[in-house]
């Protein structure tokens, strides 16, 4: 199969932004891309009517036998699993075609899904693919497609009435920092949901929560058990992660986690605490 220079520059944001809503890994749905486009130079050009439909058939296909293999490990993880942070440099569209569907807590959900699940709730709802296009993807029958897509869906409404309003979740998030700042309680109070959860990913490899620490009380204690032990060279700033404002830790001017928001009704509901050094994320 050719690719043109134009073709590629057109169809490299949309493998990546598959491979990294199906994995939560940057770095693997590079990998995954690179390998899709090398495998399709290989392909016979008269086998191929569509050629960003067949892209995505082959992105999927790698990413699912990637997400089944790699299954036994997340079972296995060390604490709680959260998707690797994505910073973006420059216009976040040559990357990633919509916001919705790439928050943290969207991608921490998708988790629940079983790899079919996930796959065919991306490619009809974040990609506009017909359920006819989505069988012939995933070698599935239509109307098996659409049971799944409605099975996923319902799994996924832990999520429903996330906000995506950018500019009002990082006035609640700079809020946040200032009622910890000042140690005001009145503040932290109104800003924190009181079925709150932390999820503090360190991978095994950092000192981090080792299970998710639910209510108010308990993360606000938590966080104040960090900021009592930073080092006089830390800092913070906000920062755009997955499209969203986000807190990101510097120790001696080195990024050393990431604080994400599920934020709904304009309260926190969830924190996502990433401090795995392996899925820290660079500019991209």
């Amino acid at each position: 199969m050719q690719i043109s220079n134009e073709e590629y520059r057109q169809l490299k944001p949309l493998l990546f932004s598959l491979g990294y809503r199906l994995l939560g890994s940057a770095n693997d749905a590079e990998d995954m891309a690179q390998e899709t486009f090398l495998k399709a130079y290989q392909i016979e050009e008269e086998l191929v009517d569509n050629k960003k439909a067949y892209l995505c058939k082959m992105m999927t296909n790698r990413c699912l036998d990637l997400l089944k293999s790699a299954r036994h490990k997340r079972e296995i993880y060390t604490g709680p699993w959260n998707p690797e942070p994505l910073m973006l440099e420059g216009d976040p569209s040559e990357y990633v075609l919509q916001r919705e569907g790439l928050s943290i807590a969207y991608l921490r959900m998708m988790e629940h899904l079983s790899p079919d699940e996930r796959a065919v709730l991306l490619l009809r709802e974040a990609f506009d693919f017909t359920y006819s296009e989505i069988a012939g993807m995933l070698d599935k029958k239509e109307d098996n497609c659409r049971k799944i897509f409605s099975r996923a869906k319902q799994r996924m409404v832990a999520v429903e009435g996330e906000s995506l309003d950018y500019e009002s979740n990082r006035s609640i998030i700079l809020r946040f920092i200032e009622a910890f700042q000042m140690h005001n309680m009145d503040a932290l109070l109104e800003l924190i949901s009181d079925n709150v959860t932390l999820f503090s990913d360190g991978g095994g490899k950092v000192h981090a929560a080792v299970r998710p620490i639910h209510s108010r009380s308990n993360v606000i204690a938590f966080l104040f058990g960090i900021i009592s032990k930073a080092p006089d060279n830390f800092y913070v700033e906000v920062n755009t992660v997955n499209a969203q404002p986000a807190i990101l830790i510097y120790i001696d001017d080195a990024l050393q986690s990431v604080i994400s928001f599920y934020i709904k009704n304009i309260t926190i509901q969830e924190v996502y605490i990433t401090l795995n050094p392996d899925k820290l994320p660079t500019l991209r």
